[in-house]
């Protein structure tokens, strides 16, 4: 390379770029040890090559400088987990943070965080607590169960029961049951991190009770039953049901372990979700022990929830791995406040953000989509309503549709992908769905709390900016 072409002569010296007035105002904001960190970065990122300062006077130079590390002391400043809208229609979306809280559980997160809390104190002897006497009375009044034990998420919740109670241990499982979850996660690895020791029967499509029985040996721990929430079979298929499947663990006097996944607590919401399972059934039909999540149909936070007997809890808190696992404050009282408004399941339906969306008539999002779109048109942007299907996500009811109404964005420019993007891009991130060339917002996941928003960026995003005369 030419000595003369090369980068690393546009580098002023640290010392004059932070003299300069380009950087006054950031030397005036920025912490300076701070300020000097990234303003290396910047300079590496020139010596590397990743970027090339101006060739030109000594002031665009140091201007040029002062501009990128503004730009990287902002970006650290700007939080990456920001509030979104869903506009897709997909209720429990994995992406954008599955179920949104009702406005009892936030304050309840609020409350919890802003100062002490009875997280671990007994008020009543003045001595220590437990966290985990704070949901399960709710949980065992909602699902019948004996007791129940809240950990961070089902996985979690999965790890701990096998460790528990099969570790060294063989634990027979179908193998139409074998499931990925999300983020590439599958059951047999998660199984065999437990230590736990996995026998598959049965066939991918057909697995009978003659197959677990003929598995079960002296060295066989407990029985797992996996819910296909995520995915469905049809055709030459078949399943042993969950109470054929509790008598054969009685009759070998093993545990079995039934992993409910996203379903419900009991059947006040059945004809919210037809066809789900519920952990009050489950536990009836006979399994020992039902694990769960709490931010999928139940409506509340990231949370695994553990159902069983008694003596079942009492071994699962024992175990090291449940201090690993254990859930915070602020999940314990999200978790706390979702389940209270289950007491009462009209109120659930309305108040809880999950089943409300769930609920939500044809006819009530097509009146909304109606309305929205008549909203855009006074603001120049073209649009109209068409039909269409939402759907539950989150791995519940995978062949479920929820009858719509999409509201349909009619520009022809910018395109459709160019749409969605400067959607995703607007200050309040817009997520929503591209169909028929078009840019589709399904108002069912919106609350109409953010309506207002998502007109904003939607206006923003196809009238293109005016200019100023010259």
């Amino acid at each position: 390379m030419d000595p003369a072409q090369d980068p690393r002569r546009l580098i002023p010296a640290v010392d004059r770029l932070l003299n300069s007035a380009a950087f006054e105002d950031l030397v005036a904001t920025t912490h300076r040890p701070l300020l000097l960190d990234i303003l290396n970065d910047v300079i590496e990122a020139v010596r590397r090559g990743d970027a090339r300062a101006p060739d030109a006077d000594a002031d665009d130079v140091a201007s040029w400088f002062a501009a990128h590390t503004a730009e990287r002391v902002a970006a650290l400043h700007t939080s990456t987990l920001r509030r979104a809208i869903n506009a897709t229609g997909v209720v429990l979306h994995t992406n954008l943070g599955r179920a949104p809280l009702a406005d009892a559980a936030l304050a309840a997160v609020q409350e919890a965080a802003a100062g002490y809390s009875t997280l671990e104190y007994d008020v009543d002897t003045g001595g220590r607590g437990s966290r985990y006497d704070h949901c399960a009375p709710l949980l065992r009044r909602l699902t019948g169960a004996e007791d129940a034990l809240v950990v961070n998420n089902t996985a979690a919740a999965l790890v701990l029961v096998l460790n528990t109670f099969a570790r060294g241990k063989q634990v027979v499982v179908s193998r139409g049951e074998l499931v990925e979850i999300g983020g590439s996660f599958r059951v047999p690895d998660i199984m065999a991190r437990s230590g736990a020791r996995l026998v598959e029967v049965g066939a991918t499509n057909r697995t009978h009770a003659a197959d677990y029985v003929s598995a079960i040996t002296p060295k066989t721990g407990m029985l797992l039953k996996v819910h296909h929430s995520n995915f469905s079979m049809s055709g030459f298929t078949a399943a042993v049901e969950l109470d054929d499947l509790a008598a054969t663990a009685r009759t070998a006097n093993v545990p079995l372990l039934y992993d409910l996944g996203s379903g419900l607590l009991d059947d006040a919401h059945a004809e919210v979700v037809p066809g789900e399972p519920t952990a009050r059934g489950a536990l009836q039909a006979g399994a020992d022990i039902v694990v769960m999540s709490g931010d999928k149909l139940l409506g509340g936070p990231q949370a695994g929830i553990i159902l069983g007997s008694s003596s079942t809890v009492a071994k699962l808190k024992k175990n090291p791995l449940t201090r690993a696992l254990r859930v915070d404050k602020l999940t314990i009282a999200a978790l706390e406040a979702t389940l209270r408004l289950h007491l009462d399941p009209r109120q659930a339906r309305r108040e809880v953000p999950v089943l409300r969306m769930l609920s939500a008539t044809h006819a009530d999002l097509h009146a909304r989509a109606m309305s929205f779109a008549a909203k855009l048109a006074a603001a120049g942007v073209a649009a109209d309503v068409t039909d269409g299907v939402s759907a539950v996500g989150g791995g519940a009811s995978p062949d479920r549709e929820l009858p719509s109404a999409l509201v349909r964005l009619l520009a022809d420019k910018p395109s459709a992908a160019t749409l969605a993007r400067r959607l995703r891009s607007s200050p309040t991130p817009v997520v929503a769905r591209i169909d028929g060339g078009h840019v589709l917002i399904d108002l069912r996941t919106v609350a109409p709390a953010e309506e207002g928003l998502l007109r904003e960026a939607v206006t923003a995003a196809i009238t293109p900016p005016r200019r100023t005369a010259q």
